[in-house]
């Protein structure tokens, strides 16, 4: 079964990374470095780190200006497949 996740907040922290908090309480730092370093009218704005720093949540996703989104759910299962993932603090 899909768990239906939001993105409820993001940080930038450097490096094409993003502190991401889901609205399921977990949270983590996910590296989009290999994500910007590919070709594509949408991706290559976000090579600039100040473009990239720009991201913003859009109705639970992470977007950019250009229009460019990253689902969330995706995001969410890889980043828990990879370990990333820890409950936020404060606990849920």
């Amino acid at each position: 079964m899909i768990e239906l996740v939001k993105i409820l907040s993001i940080d930038p922290v450097g490096d094409y990374r993003l502190q991401v908090c889901f609205s399921n309480g977990r949270e983590g730092i996910c590296d989009l470095s290999d994500m910007v370093g590919q070709d594509g009218p949408m991706l290559k704005p976000l090579a600039d780190p100040e473009f990239f720093a720009r991201a913003f949540v859009q109705t639970g996703t992470i977007a950019w200006p250009n229009g460019f989104d990253v689902d969330a759910i995706a995001l969410h299962d890889e980043m828990l497949k990879a370990g990333q993932l820890e409950p936020a603090l404060g606990g849920a």
